[in-house]
């Protein structure tokens, strides 16, 4: 009772914090990075540790520099996701920029839905309000429910304004074949760490073996809707931009794993190109392969049914 009280004083704080302007918000987040980095170390060894096995021929200066940039954006992404509780469609769309969306709509248009391939790279979560505002069909981002149920309702309230319909992950196939007959967007983000239990791949990210999760793989090439990567450009504080990027357009054609191996290596290159800008403090590499780095485990017997 105490701990559901709490959730519950959490969530109306955060709900009053985001009636502030984003202005005075981003003076909230200086504080934050300054507590975050110097005070608490918040998984600095984990970031640092991240960063140096991701990037070995870079000297440990070089490495400070950019662990810095990331707390400072990390700081600055925690109020932003604040903000979305109050901020306006307008806001969102002068904020978040999409381009080349006549490529996608090109499908839309015709009836066909697509696939929406992304990162937690950026603010993805003002991408996934974007995405509810920019495209016509209806948008299905696939998401793995909090431990928590009192934030996991919060942020499902947030992340569904503006015509967003959330789908836990082990119900995407379901959701597909129900909504097959309506031209639709599944979006999926593919850099984390898949649970144990979950279909996945063996391959090397960032010079380390990491297990990638093969969801979108397996519905696309089942149904055959192109996927659209979304690239997006940090501008500047508060600002982005993202290109709708065709990484494949016939997945029933593709060999297997391809499908895979083409987003893990096109989101490598995009944090190679910008690294402060990706998830370093979560434990991506935490589980080690079975074999070799291009191993295929799978431990769900029900989910390797439901998904072949």
């Amino acid at each position: 009772m105490f701990k559901k009280g709490l959730s519950h004083l959490g969530t109306f704080f955060l709900a009053v914090l985001s009636l502030l302007p984003l202005s005075f918000l981003y003076i909230w987040a200086d504080a934050a990075y300054f507590l975050l980095y110097y005070v608490f170390g918040y998984r600095r060894m984990v970031v640092r540790e991240n960063l140096l096995n991701a990037f070995p021929e870079k000297a440990l200066k070089e490495i400070i520099t950019i662990e810095k940039k990331y707390y400072r954006y990390l700081a600055s992404l925690i109020f932003e996701v604040i903000k979305m509780i109050n901020i306006s469609a307008e806001e969102i769309k002068k904020r978040f920029v999409f381009k080349n969306k006549e490529l996608v709509n090109e499908y839309l248009s015709k009836g066909e839905s697509v696939l929406f391939c992304s990162a937690h790279y950026g603010n993805w979560e003002w991408g996934t309000l974007g995405i509810g505002l920019n495209f016509s069909a209806d948008h299905y981002p696939i998401y793995k429910p909090l431990n928590n149920p009192i934030f996991d309702k919060w942020f499902r309230q947030i992340r569904c304004k503006f015509g967003n319909k959330l789908i836990p992950m082990r119900q995407t196939l379901r959701a597909i074949q129900t909504n097959k007959d309506t031209p639709s967007i599944f979006s999926f983000g593919n850099d984390q760490s898949p649970s144990i239990s979950e279909l996945h791949h063996w391959r090397t990210f960032l010079n380390k073996p990491a297990y990638i999760q093969l969801g979108i793989e397996k519905i696309a090439k089942r149904t055959n809707r192109p996927i659209f990567y979304l690239k997006v450009k940090v501008l500047k504080r508060g600002y982005y931009e993202v290109n709708c990027v065709p990484l494949c357009l016939n997945p029933a054609d593709t060999e297997e794993f391809e499908i895979t191996r083409l987003h893990t290596q096109f989101l490598e290159e995009i944090i190679k190109n910008e690294p402060p800008y990706w998830l370093w403090s979560h434990r991506r590499w935490k589980h080690k392969p079975v074999k070799t780095a291009e191993h295929i485990t799978i431990e769900s017997s029900e989910q390797l049914q439901e998904l072949s």
